[in-house]
């Protein structure tokens, strides 16, 4: 049910953004400058706990998330065009994961970690679709599958497990590649950025550190 909350929320949240011709870079979340502009929360069912805090590994501010049975996300919408700026850079390092869930049960459906590209369906809310790229706990890295909850969001395990726990992890993805991938569409633009460290379904706990977000033209 939370993927359909996200994408009224998504569609509401705040004024689209046109991005400037020329770009090359385009900051989403400025989070080592210790700032949410431009974000905005939405609880789900409980809340996850955002704050900016700082790391001593990279000498520099990152934003906490942590969840005792919440999850609440933090939504930033802008129209980014993926054939000028196709490539989302981001990092993140978890402090404490998930275990012992199936996330293909709707019972599951908890990530220490995730990060949603979203297309905005417009007035047709069920037109949405949402790529997640996720710390998975059950499933290897490299997998995709539906959510439990609907078949219009796919997840992507960019990591899984234990082995670089505690460990900053840096990524680089075609945005445009991914979503003709993975959800079948070639779209010239996406509408929105999610994160979101959530455990409401398993009740459990999760710790991520979460580093900035930003497009890259290459």
């Amino acid at each position: 049910m939370k993927y359909v909350v996200l994408w009224l929320f998504v569609l509401l949240a705040l004024p689209i953004w046109t991005v400037e011709s020329g770009a090359t870079t385009i900051m989403i979340g400025n989070f080592s400058g210790s700032t949410l502009s431009g974000w905005k929360e939405k609880q789900f069912d409980g809340e996850t706990q955002y704050t900016f805090v700082l790391d001593p590994e990279l000498q520099k501010q990152v934003l906490q998330a942590v969840s005792h049975g919440g999850a609440s996300g933090l939504f930033f919408e802008k129209k980014i065009n993926l054939e000028k700026t196709p490539w989302l850079h981001w990092s993140w390092k978890p402090k404490k994961l998930i275990t012992g869930i199936n996330e293909k049960d709707k019972a599951g459906d908890d990530y220490v970690a995730r990060i949603y590209v979203v297309i905005d369906g417009g007035i047709f809310f069920w037109r949405t679709l949402a790529l997640n790229y996720v710390w998975a706990s059950s499933h290897q890295q490299g997998e995709q599958w539906d959510n439990p909850y609907t078949s219009n969001t796919q997840m992507l395990a960019v990591e899984s497990g234990n082995q670089n726990f505690g460990r900053w992890q840096y990524y680089k993805r075609n945005i445009r590649e991914d979503v003709l991938q993975f959800l079948a569409k070639d779209v010239k633009y996406i509408d929105a950025i999610a994160i979101m460290t959530d455990t409401d379904s398993s009740g459990l706990e999760a710790e991520n550190l979460y580093g900035d977000i930003y497009f890259t033209s290459e």
